[in-house]
């Protein structure tokens, strides 16, 4: 089995005391848990804070535009279905850049485990109100709040027809890495709802502002009833739910796609291919 160590690369350049650092840690925990290498698994992340994670983990890694590490995504699964795809981002890049393809990547069931922290902040460009944001959240731009209401990343999973929906905090590394391990084996879209504080721009959800309010789900839920989950997605009158809010199994994209009945594209062999490329086509079998 693999270890924590095994995925050391770059330091993570993030404030003293961001939440990235706990999420980072789960992420490792989650892999070595599944005794996942390096090797056999692949990042996709976008821009953003949460995104420079994949610069601090040993593996493949495609960081690409802002809100667009889900098509990436979904390419490298059409060509190949074997590896493991992980997804990091943040609220900024899924939800307001990426917003169209966080919906779709969902609907299709896109095989993969997205991991989306949520801040409810732009930290990387300096505080401005992301689509999570509270209403009472003020900026330069929004000196009376933001005013309009937060989108739901859990609600909105399951509302796309995510399979796989959970919700977790950084404060709750055990937790969370449990969480994380569940969706990277969950065949199917699965997202895991991340809630961290940003200490340098959001002074409002801080640390103790989840700490207070999240909430383990009881024994008593069953994660195969929708009703059920998007009650605990929209809330609780006593806190945050934590855990697994829904998990489904259905075909997956890659399985209903009609030009993929002939197997992954990386494994045929083209009818004709000019020999001054083989070489590199070959380094992708």
């Amino acid at each position: 089995m693999t270890c924590a160590k095994d995925y050391a690369l770059d330091a993570p350049q993030w404030c003293p005391g961001c939440g990235n650092f706990d999420v980072l840690e789960s992420v490792k925990d989650a892999l070595c848990s599944l005794g996942l290498g390096p090797r056999d698994f692949i990042m996709l992340t976008g821009i953003g804070q949460a995104s420079k994670l994949g610069f601090s983990v040993k593996c493949n890694l495609f960081n690409g535009l802002h809100g667009r590490s889900l098509p990436l995504a979904a390419g490298v699964n059409l060509a190949n279905h074997k590896p493991r795809l992980i997804s990091v981002s943040g609220d900024g890049d899924y939800y307001a850049e990426g917003g169209n393809h966080f919906v779709h990547a969902a609907r299709r069931n896109l095989d993969i485990a997205v991991f989306a922290g949520d801040n409810m902040v732009y930290g990387l460009t300096k505080g401005q109100a992301s689509p999570t944001s509270p209403p009472e959240f003020r900026t330069p731009g929004h000196a009376d709040g933001i005013g309009g209401r937060p989108l739901n990343p859990a609600l909105l999973a399951l509302a796309s027809g995510a399979t796989f929906v959970a919700r977790g905090f950084s404060g709750e590394k055990a937790e969370l890495a449990g969480l994380m391990a569940k969706a990277i084996e969950h065949r199917g879209f699965a997202l895991v709802d991340i809630m961290f504080p940003c200490v340098s721009f959001n002074r409002i959800n801080t640390f103790g502002w989840f700490k207070s309010r999240v909430k383990p789900i009881g024994p008593e839920h069953d994660p195969s009833d929708l009703q059920a989950a998007l009650r605990l997605a929209a809330g609780a009158a006593d806190g945050i739910p934590t855990g697994v809010l829904y998990r489904t199994a259905a075909p997956v994209f890659s399985e209903v796609f009609p030009a993929l009945k002939a197997g992954p594209i990386a494994e045929r062999t083209p009818a004709y291919t000019p020999e001054r490329v083989r070489p590199l086509l070959d380094k992708f079998r």
